[in-house]
């Protein structure tokens, strides 16, 4: 097999099974181990998979900020936002994360809804000034600009006083087997934080966020308790976290 043919099998291979395995992909094509390291780093180095220890994983989505975000997939988030909302309880304590998603969720929440919510977002902060039975708590720190929010020493101090009924997790990664990753090391911490300061994570995942996975883990599969996901996804990529026990609303 020429190399041009090899590193097709492997692309396709990544694409129909979530990761590549390289010790099993050299014993099945009759190449060495060093081979397919050395094809699999070649395909990173042109943006097209990321290396992992042993193989290789789905390319993490790329870093976009904020404002640049309300343009992608701006349906489903609405749908997945309405959806969400519909989760609240009346006098419930909900941590909601930041994002264009979150942002989509608060304002479908319904205006005589009596709550707390706990938020490190300023826009998700502000959205709610118009809910007059919403308390609003805002968790200061830091501003990282990228999804403005707060992070920080002091932003995990203050998360760690709550305990919350339930965590609205916006993600930047979602995948089977590497859990619930984020693209920067801080984020992925108060991501983390909220989550255990919570009884139930619910994980928001637009269609662009599935199936991929980025360098820091938030949360594993096991502490999330159920994903809301937009109907026009494909039930194959869905159907392995319904596996997992994980419920699933479709929006």
């Amino acid at each position: 097999m020429f190399t041009s043919q090899r590193k097709k099998h492997l692309l396709d291979l990544l694409s129909r099974e979530g990761r590549i395995v390289a010790k099993s992909i050299s014993e099945s094509l009759g190449v060495s181990e060093d081979t397919i390291r050395r094809d699999l780093r070649e395909l990173a180095k042109e943006g097209l998979l990321r290396r992992v220890h042993g193989g290789a994983l789905p390319l993490t989505p790329p870093l976009v900020m904020f404002a640049d975000r309300h343009g992608i997939e701006p349906g489903a988030k609405e749908e997945i936002g309405r959806a969400a909302a519909a989760l609240v309880q009346p006098g419930q304590v909900v941590c909601i994360d930041g994002g264009t998603t979150c942002l989509q969720m608060v304002r479908q929440l319904p205006h005589d809804l009596q709550a707390t919510v706990v938020t490190h977002s300023p826009s998700i902060a502000v959205e709610l000034v118009g809910h007059p039975q919403i308390e609003v708590i805002i968790i200061g720190g830091k501003l990282f600009r990228h999804s403005v929010v707060a992070m920080g020493s002091s932003t995990l101090e203050q998360i760690a006083g709550i305990r919350a009924d339930q965590y609205f997790m916006g993600v930047c990664s979602l995948h089977p087997r590497a859990g619930v990753t984020a693209l920067d090391f801080d984020e992925a911490g108060v991501k983390r934080a909220f989550s255990r300061a919570a009884a139930e994570t619910v994980v928001l995942a637009s269609p662009d966020k599935l199936d991929k996975t980025s360098p820091f883990e938030i949360v594993p599969l096991r502490e999330v308790s159920r994903i809301v996901v937009h109907h026009s996804c494909a039930p194959e990529l869905v159907a392995p976290y319904a596996s997992e026990g994980i419920d699933i609303t479709l929006a």
